[in-house]
């Protein structure tokens, strides 16, 4: 008499505690294994384990080391919520709300710095559009504007004169102008808005400060022959909403990162500017401000201040008289020099290219005072803040030398 125990049941009985088509721990036979037999893939047992307190041990864990990082990056290197990542889709975001704003600043990394936004709309009721891009040459975004036939309001053009005057190349303004086109993707701008709500609340994730930054500043002078980290710029500012821009604290104190800043530079070294690469700067600029002017909108210039040490290069190899002077005689524009302000005289400029944040502030007041007597788009509220000066941001030590 046949068994009615099929060879499946007695396999089955063979695996007692077991679910339907698992097999003993350890096991896992494949389909070569068992030729002929229609039966479900096998699945592997999950082992008995202490699985809550295995999943706390790596949640405490976790939070603990993230906890130290952003401890660490707070307490010993300087960083802090708030301090907002300066992308080209921030920067995207912000030109998008230039064609309709009255004012509008574009420029290098110094006017970028040296202006304070709320200081700005606290003497005139406007808060300007921040556009200038650190790294840049303001030409090539003076020129984006004036193919842009949306844009008719008053332009303000920040500008360091080696930088403006430079034959070719437009730095990073290249790249932000170039991916401004197609900024408008859904995984753009989901990723702006998620990386900048983050940073609100924490401080470690600067990205001049991420691991992958980090590592290579372990190199200098390792390999010869190769260029070192040491010769990049490093984190230099702050950002926070709208493009606020100020230099990083860091800086403004003495010690390795504030030479590292001024090494940086390199002193700004080069041969003089040939006559003929200014003239044609400032035939393409005067085009530029044609096409703007053509449509109701305006120009004017700003030369933030440089410290003695690279002034002197600066004006060795761009004289104000071959350079600037040029500029606003060939385009017809009015202009902002540090020079001629009284206020704006002898501020502080830690690295020598940038002011420090409260003679930021100093500086903006100085120049917004004066843009509101170069052009009637601007005009002094009745209750504006009262002129500052030097003393409003030099330290006592430094003022009594």
């Amino acid at each position: 008499m046949h068994s009615s125990t099929s060879p499946s049941d007695a396999r089955a009985s063979e695996i007692h505690g077991t679910r339907e088509g698992a097999l003993p721990p350890g096991l896992r036979k494949t389909a070569a294994d068992r030729p002929g037999q229609a039966q479900p893939v096998p699945t592997r047992d999950v082992p008995t384990r202490p699985w809550v307190r295995i999943g706390t041990v790596a949640f405490v864990s976790v939070a603990l080391l993230t906890g130290a990082w952003e401890w660490n990056a707070r307490a010993n290197i300087g960083l802090r919520a708030g301090d907002i990542d300066d992308s080209a889709q921030f920067w995207a975001e912000q030109r998008r709300l230039a064609d309709a704003a009255p004012v509008t600043i574009v420029g290098d990394s110094r006017i970028l710095f040296d202006t304070d936004l709320d200081r700005f709309q606290q003497m005139t009721g406007v808060r300007p559009i921040q556009t200038a891009i650190a790294g840049s040459n303001a030409r090539a975004l003076l020129e984006s504007y004036a193919n842009d036939p949306d844009f008719h309001g008053l332009l303000i053009v920040g500008l360091a004169d080696l930088s403006y005057f430079r034959p070719q190349g437009t730095g990073y303004a290249g790249s932000y102008l170039k991916n401004f086109e197609k900024n408008d993707k859904p995984a753009q701008l989901s990723g702006l808005w998620i990386d900048r709500f983050l940073q609100r609340y924490v401080a470690f994730m600067d990205s001049d400060y991420r691991l992958s930054n980090l590592l290579p500043r372990l190199d200098h002078g390792v390999r010869k022959g190769v260029d070192s980290p040491y010769e990049g710029v490093w984190k230099l500012s702050e950002t926070f909403d709208d493009r606020q821009t100020f230099m990083w604290s860091r800086i403004e104190s003495r010690g390795y990162l504030q030479q590292h800043a001024r090494y940086a530079w390199n002193l700004f070294k080069g041969p003089p500017l040939p006559p003929f690469i200014a003239r044609n700067v400032v035939t393409r600029s005067a085009e530029a401000v044609t096409r703007i002017r053509a449509r109701g909108g305006d120009v004017i210039f700003i030369r933030p201040p440089s410290a003695p040490e690279l002034r002197k290069v600066e004006d060795g190899r761009l004289p104000r008289a071959k350079g600037w002077d040029l500029l606003l005689a060939g385009t017809h524009a009015k202009g902002i020099h540090a020079d001629d302000l009284p206020q704006a005289q002898n501020l502080v400029v830690p690295e020598w290219s940038h002011l420090s944040r409260k003679c930021a502030t100093v500086f903006t007041d100085a120049y917004v005072r004066r843009l509101t007597q170069l052009t009637p788009r601007l005009k002094l509220r009745a209750d504006a803040p009262p002129p500052l000066s030097r003393s409003d941001c030099v330290p006592a030590t430094i003022a009594s030398l």
